[in-house]
Parts: structure tokens; sequence; C-alpha cells
């Protein structure tokens, strides 16, 4: 007797990485989540004849049982997205790798780009992009919103400080959770926390925007340094490096590109609101995209699903036979990592991967405090060195133009020349630049020439940095680190970021001249850091890198 359809067609999801473990549950969850989102409608539309501003209404009962489903959909739908309980509890334990268990992946790796991986690029694209709208669209809801609750700057920044608090926990929250739960289950729960962040727009008090951002925060945090991650380690290593420095390009740019064409088009017409509203469809976007985010190959077969890891390995290698035998370089199956390694988040910190990790960590804070702090003073500093009031945001844009070319010669330096050096060369000259900067204020120099050349070179410099910071952290963490230590990196640079606003809040930035030396200290050491301790990535196997790690580490 033939099976189902629909058996069958779960059997074949659960062989390509593809099946939820209580898909029942998951999409229950779904389900509550939505329509916690759609109770909060009716309230919403009682404010057409305000222009939308809902401040000072009192929640109705459909809002609060809709804020009550969200949640318990959230948890139900993160239950049906839980492995099994013996591979859980193995995660959490931190073995990593049981005896015997091995892939060959390294036969996967040499296999050209086909339509498979090209598929998962375009839907990580999107994700990313969904992913950096989110904190982008911040910048276009506070001036509606300080003026609806009649709320001053200093405190309606407060809104911002809460969305870089939450992106540092979520990164670090949703590495390990990637590590555990899988690389698609951490896309997806980002996704559904998307999707509940929405009522955002319903919110009649600030406060209660205040607790939404937190959360959407820590949902776009978490998305990042996963996508890297399932990205590394599913294209082959030829291609590897640089689709995943183009990924963080291309998806950041129309990440920002959506913000700013949502906030055009939509919101004269709906207020500053439909901008929180808009993470529904956003949201479901990935949801309905959710058959092209297969789960990581690596991760299947550390979680000791072979089956899965090989069936999803034969789907982007494009034959059985590309992952049946082992090539004359590597005779016989790798072990993907030594199981008596630390691991866990001591082995970021203390293991073979500790000096890497600390550079990469000392790099992300100083690139959090340029970005978020010496460049957003620049508009204020910039006066006092020769530059008309009325032009800088002109020079500001001209100089961030002039970046974009930077990107693609940051592509062909990390693909063509070497990864490692591509990220301390474009720190050096981020350090060079806030010298720069120094040398200028120390000299008391007037010059609008001097400091649009400085500027350029400084954003041109730190773009480079983002660029490389996290793909390279994707690449150089062992299998069942590889979430957790993106993540890691990824909140450091956010945790930058809010050292820098503490710093504009005292008023530390104010004082050009120290800021830019004490900003490019921590750069500079950071280089010197990754110059000792980063290995080359470009062009080689994940567990080849790893090999490369334990030969140092055995050196005497």
């Amino acid at each position: 007797m033939t099976e189902a359809p629909r058996l069958r067609a779960q059997r074949s999801d659960d062989r390509q990485g593809l099946a939820f473990h209580h898909p029942l549950a998951f999409w229950a969850g779904c389900a509550l989540i939505i329509a916690g989102v759609a109770s909060h409608m009716p309230m919403f539309m009682m404010g057409q004849h305000t222009h939308w501003q809902m401040v000072g209404m009192p929640m109705d009962a459909w809002m609060l049982w809709g804020m009550a489903m969200i949640p318990a959909g959230v948890l139900l739908a993160g239950f049906g997205l839980m492995p099994r309980l013996d591979q859980l509890r193995e995660s959490l334990l931190g073995s990593g790798q049981l005896p015997g268990r091995h892939a060959h992946f390294h036969v996967a790796d040499g296999v050209p780009l086909n339509r498979e991986h090209w598929k998962l690029v375009v839907v990580l694209v999107v994700a990313l992009a969904v992913d950096v709208m989110k904190p982008a669209t911040l910048g276009f809801v506070m001036p509606g919103m300080s003026a609806e609750y009649s709320i001053t700057k200093p405190t309606a920044s407060v809104l911002a400080l809460v969305a870089l608090i939450g992106t540092t926990v979520g990164s670090i929250v949703w590495g390990r959770l990637a590590d555990v739960f899988g690389r698609r289950a951490g896309i997806l729960l980002s996704a559904l926390m998307f999707i509940g962040t929405a009522i955002c727009g319903a919110m009649p008090t600030f406060e209660w925007n205040l607790v939404m951002c937190f959360l959407m925060g820590a949902s776009a945090g978490g998305m990042l340094p996963i996508a890297f991650t399932l990205m590394a380690e599913t294209v082959p290593a030829a291609h590897r490096g640089w689709l995943l420095v183009a990924l963080g390009g291309v998806g950041t740019s129309a990440g920002y590109l959506l913000a700013a064409g949502a906030a055009a088009t939509l919101e004269p017409l709906f207020s500053w609101r439909v901008l929180w509203l808009l993470n529904l469809p956003t949201g479901l976007l990935i949801l309905l995209l959710n058959r092209y985010i297969p789960e990581s190959p690596r991760f299947l077969s550390n979680a000791g699903l072979e089956r899965q890891a090989h069936a999803v390995l034969r789907k982007f290698s494009g034959t059985a036979a590309a992952v049946e035998h082992d090539d004359s370089h590597h005779p016989g199956p790798p072990v993907l990592d030594d199981p008596r390694v630390l691991t866990g988040m001591r082995a970021l910190l203390r293991g073979r991967h500790a000096g890497i990790t600390w550079g990469l960590v000392v790099c992300g804070v100083a690139w959090g405090l340029v970005n978020f702090g010496f460049v957003l003073w620049l508009p204020v500093n910039l006066v006092q060195f020769g530059v008309d009031p009325a032009g800088v945001n002109a020079v500001l844009a001209e100089s961030a133009l002039l970046a974009l070319p930077g990107i693609a010669l940051v592509v062909w330096l990390y693909h063509r020349w070497s990864s490692v050096r591509t990220l301390v060369l474009f720190i050096a000259l981020t350090t060079a630049s806030l010298l720069a900067f120094f040398a200028i204020a120390l000299s008391g120099l007037q010059s609008a020439l001097a400091t649009t050349l400085a500027t350029v070179a400084l954003l041109v410099s730190v773009s480079g940095v983002i660029a490389t910071l996290i793909p390279y952290a994707a690449e150089i963490y062992p299998v069942q680190l590889r979430g957790t230590g993106s993540g890691v990196i990824a909140a450091s640079s956010k945790f930058g970021g809010i050292l820098g606003a503490a710093f504009g809040v005292v008023g530390l930035l104010e004082h050009f001249m120290l800021s830019a030396l004490l900003i490019a200290v921590p750069m500079a050491v950071s280089a010197v850091m990754l110059l000792r301790s980063g290995i080359e990535t470009r062009g080689q196997g994940l567990e080849d890198i790893q090999d490369a790690l334990a030969s140092r580490d055995a050196a005497p």
C-alpha cells in the first residue's frame, strides 16, 4: 500500500533538513502570534479620525488578550522548533561531537555554485534586508513618536539605546540557540518575533514602545550572525568568502533602502505607526520562504542526523556520488571537531580560539564606538573645522556615496588576496583616519578639503571593517560554536554602540581631538591582536581551518 502524499512530503522534508520537530505546535504558535497582532487592528483603525494618533487611549479587552496570545504563541512555536530531547541534551552538555561521527564536507566544498546555492543566497539576502530594516526604521519613527507622545529628544533617544541593548542581548542568546536548536530554527524564531513586535504600532504609551523595541532589537540582533553562519556552512569554500561579504553589503543596503522607502511612501498616509506594523508582512515573508532555508548539513551531522545531512549535501552538490567518496587530498573522512577541546562559551575565551575571539571582540567594540559615537557626532564637530553648517549634510552624503565602491573593493580583497589581512587592513585604515582627525584638531587646521578627505577615508574604512568582521567570525569557529561565536562578535559591535551612546551623553564626543585618539587606541590594539592570532580562511574548507588551528595550538 502506497504512502499518503502528506506522509511522503513530511518524510521528504525530514530527509532534506526542512522538517519541524513538532509541526503542529509550530504552526499553531504562528497562528496564535498572527491572531494576537490582528486583535490590535480594531483599536488602531479607531485612530483614523485623529490621523492615527492613539496616545492616551485605554487598551481594550481585544488588545490585552492579543498581548497574552503573542508570548504564548512564541513559546508554542519555539517548542515546535526544538530538536529531539536526546539531541538537545547532548548540545547543552557541550559534547559537540560523538565518536565516529564523520562527514565528507570537503567534497561538497569543491563543487561549483548551482541553483540551490543561489536560491539560498537570495533568501538570506531577503532575510538580512528585513533584519536590517527593523533597527533602521528607528530614525524614521522618532520624530512622529516624539510629537505624539510629547517627549523630549533625550527621552526619545532612550528608544535607540534600548534597541541597541536588545540587539546585543539577542546576538548572544540567538547565537547559542542556533548551536543548540539549529540555524534554520534561529532564523524562523526571529521572523516570529518580528511578527509579534508589529503591535508596537498600536501601543498607546511610550513605555510599551520601549518594551517592544527591546524585543524587536533582540530578534534583529539574533538573525544577523545566524544568517552568516548558515551561509558559511553551506556554500563551497572557493566562493564562501566573497559571498559572505557580499551578503552583508547587499542585505544592509537593501534594508536601509526599504526603511527609507516605506517611510517616504507610507508614513504620510498612516503616520509613524505603520512602520512598526510592517513587521507583520515582512516577518510573514520569511516564514513563507522557509522551504528554501534548509538546515545546515554541518549542524545536522554534528547532531547525529547523518541521513538528513547527506541529503542536504546531495541537494547542494548535485549528485549522490559527490558525498559518497573521498578524494585524493582527503584519504579518509574527516572528523568535524576534536571532542576533547573546550566547548561552550569557555572555548571562545580560553581555548584555541581565545586569541582570535579577543581580537575580534576588541575590534567590534571599537567599531561600535566609531559608528554609533564618533560618526554620529561628525555633523556637530565638522562645523568647528571649516565646513559650512549648511553643507555638513552634503559632505556626509557625498562621503557615504563615495564609500559605496569600497564594498566592491572589500569583496575583491577578501576573495582574491586574504581574509584576515583584509580585515586588518581596514582596521588599520580606520585607525589612520581617526588619527587624521586628531592631527587636524591638534594643528587647528580649518580646511574643508582636509576634513572631507578624512571623512571619506573614515566611512570607507569603517564600512570595510564591519563588512568583514562577522563573515570572518563565521569562518573561524567549529560547527558546535559557530553560532555562539558569531553572535558574541556581533554583540561586541552593538556593545560598542552602547558605549558610544553613553560617551555622547556625558559629553566626551564633543571633545573631538580626545575622542578621536581614545577610539583609535582600541582599534589599533585589535589590529595587532589579529595579526598575531588571526588565521587565513580564504579558499579553505571549514574543517581544514580547524585542523590548522589545532596544528598551531599543538606546536611548541
